[in-house]
């Protein structure tokens, strides 16, 4: 309301309200025979009124009409009236007798320009003062809609409506209904199972509190105040959450246009920041209270919006203590700063698994601390503990998220490896998919140096690759020489134990200790090579692994032939003669090239050839 329009009526003749005015409105309480004696200008409008009824039930104005009583007519000029003409016109009305109905969108005004005429106790019994509180303790209080209707009435009253107590009795009202509300939904869900005991039925799903969109209509000052009551009295947190869900969409939707692109510019101190920052503070310490995906959304608004550091960091970390139940959609999270940067925030996501590194770490001390001596401290990080499921899950999300990323060519490599770095070593049971992100960033980073392709493919732990990733891997032109080296060798190794396993008793047919040896000691001397002798021996190296790689394959695929002829003949036989011959066909096998046939043509026969189109099919 404009408290200046009082000014107005020097331009123009003020607008008289007579008996007999073209507002027939008035026409039917104010007296016609009895020539009006005080003018009360509000807003630039001028009600034509007599002294009597007003001076006999409004304190204040009696005080103006006695500083003026030489006048014979009196001219009263009332500022900054709560509730303007309508309101004004009502408590004109109760000065003179006429009925009119107080009601839940009056209520609040009346109480206010009660207040402001002073038409209380001491000037008339019965005045409208006392009739309007009492009608809002009576009536209102008593119903959780009204309260909510007349709480909205309010946000234009402040800070009268407060200083009345409207506001905190609305308050305190919703709370304490909403409350007594969830009492009686819970005592009508109790029942008798079938072996007679007393229990509660579950909630049917979609079924929600009927007050919790009446609360929306409210501002998010009020409604702010209205949640931390309903936080007091003990309302169930999911009913919390609903609210602040509920509300959040009706005030926020406003951020994007049917496109779903952002609408205008806004910042953490616009309208739409201070609801996500309240929204933010009002969320229930229950981790189940909102859905993830709505946190993840009131982050992203915050990320868009601006919003202050502690309501970005607050979220962050809820967002982490249940970051085992994200999928990939909810980490990616868009951008909004400068042109140069990634298409999404990678920044907040870095953040949110620091959050839960060092929640899983605090877990696992509290478990630690719990223990009695006795190793349950020591459980608590075994692999089946529900912190370790809660790792091994939330590494697949990163690998997806990072392979999801690594096309960017504005991701920096030290961002890229500060995620994957993000989680402690033990999170990852197997490389696969960090391996699969890794090649994903080396193909679209192709000018990456030497240095920075070795720096990236530290992350990998070869050992932890599968079969399949291993073969890909010892064939990726994209890695860097000592990478493909060091798959090819612990591929070498794998063959070489699977071959050993299967004869454990013949000793003469393991591999010789000078050939491990040899490989391990090749790769540590290269160290001390310059640049060049190094990149030749390890490209020696290389070839030779490869070769003996398929001479391997060749042997543990001939053996594998015999294992199943082997099993069909003892099916047919079980005499010691088949097992003694068999044993001799065994021994004919020379596991790593003894052979001088094998050994001494330089290149590949048509059985490793084949193993080799066969290996290729695999790695495609």
């Amino acid at each position: 309301m404009d408290n200046n329009h009082h000014h107005h009526h020097t331009h123009q003749p003020p607008q008289l309200i007579p008996a007999k005015s073209s507002r027939q409105r008035y026409n039917e309480w104010i007296f016609r025979d009895v020539p009006s004696d005080i003018m009360v200008e509000l807003n630039g409008v001028v009600f034509a009124l007599h002294k009597f009824p007003l001076v006999s039930r409004c304190g204040r104005i009696r005080k103006l009409v006695s500083e003026h009583r030489e006048n014979a007519i009196s001219k009263v000029e009332l500022l900054s009236l709560p509730g303007g003409i309508e309101t004004f016109e009502q408590a004109a009305k109760f000065c003179y007798g006429i009925n009119f109905e107080i009601t839940s969108s009056n209520v609040a005004q009346l109480c206010c320009i009660a207040d402001y005429l002073e038409m209380t106790e001491d000037f008339s019994t019965r005045n409208l003062s006392s009739r309007a509180n009492e009608y809002l303790d009576t009536v209102v209080t008593k119903n959780l809609e009204m309260s909510v209707e007349v709480l909205k009435q309010s946000e234009n009253l402040l800070p009268l409506a407060d200083d009345l107590n409207i506001v905190t009795r609305c308050i305190d009202a919703i709370a304490s209904k909403a409350c007594v509300e969830q009492i009686a939904s819970s005592f009508s869900r109790l029942e008798y199972s079938s072996s007679g005991r007393l229990h509660m039925s579950r909630q049917v799903k979609g079924e929600t509190d009927w007050w919790i969109k009446d609360l929306s209509v409210l501002r998010v000052d009020l409604y702010q105040r209205v949640m931390n009551a309903m936080k007091c009295r003990g309302v169930r947190p999911e009913s919390i959450g609903e609210s602040l869900m509920s509300y959040a969409e009706k005030e926020l939707t406003s951020l994007y246009n049917l496109n779903g692109k952002k609408t205008g510019s806004h910042g953490g101190s616009s309208h739409e920041g201070i609801v996500v920052q309240t929204i933010v503070s009002l969320l229930p310490v229950e981790k189940l209270a909102v859905p993830l995906s709505f946190l993840f959304g009131l982050l992203r608004t915050a990320v868009m919006l601006d919003c202050t550091a502690a309501c970005r960091i607050d979220l962050e970390r809820r967002i982490g203590s249940q970051l085992d139940i994200a999928t990939l959609d909810d980490l990616l999270i868009p951008s909004f700063r400068h042109a140069d940067d990634t298409l999404f925030d990678v920044d907040v996501v870095h953040r949110i698994l620091v959050s839960f590194s060092q929640q899983d770490d605090s877990d696992d001390e509290m478990e630690d601390g719990d223990g009695d001596g006795d190793g349950s401290g020591f459980e608590s990080d075994g692999p089946g503990s529900p912190s370790q499921t809660a790792l091994v899950k939330v590494s697949r999300l990163v690998d997806n998220y990072l392979a999801e990323i690594a096309p960017e060519t504005n991701l920096k490599l030290s961002k890229f490896i500060a995620v994957a770095e993000s989680l402690p070593a033990h999170a990852r049971t197997v490389h696969d998919g960090l391996y699969r992100s890794i090649d994903v960033y080396l193909k679209a980073h192709q000018g990456l140096s030497e240095f920075d392709k070795k720096k990236l493919c530290k992350l990998i732990d070869f050992h932890k690759l599968s079969p399949e990733a291993g073969a890909h891997a010892a064939q990726n032109e994209r890695l860097p020489l000592q990478s493909i080296v060091q798959v090819l060798y612990i591929e070498q190794l794998s063959l070489r134990n699977a071959l050993g396993c299967s004869y454990p008793d013949d000793n003469h047919l393991k591999p010789p200790v000078h050939h491990q040896s040899w490989r391990i000691n090749s790769g540590a001397l290269s160290a001390a090579m310059s640049p060049k002798d190094n990149y030749a021996s390890l490209r020696r190296e290389n070839r030779e692994l490869k070769l003996e790689l398929t001479r391997l394959r060749m042997r543990l695929n001939d053996f594998e032939k015999e294992h199943v002829s082997m099993k069909r003949t003892m099916e047919k036989s079980n005499s010691r003669k088949f097992m003694s011959s068999f044993s001799k066909r065994i021994g004919k096998f020379h596991l790593f090239g003894h052979s001088s046939s094998s050994r001494g043509s330089s290149s590949p026969s048509r059985h490793s050839q084949r193993t080799d189109s066969k290996v290729t099919v695999r790695t495609e």
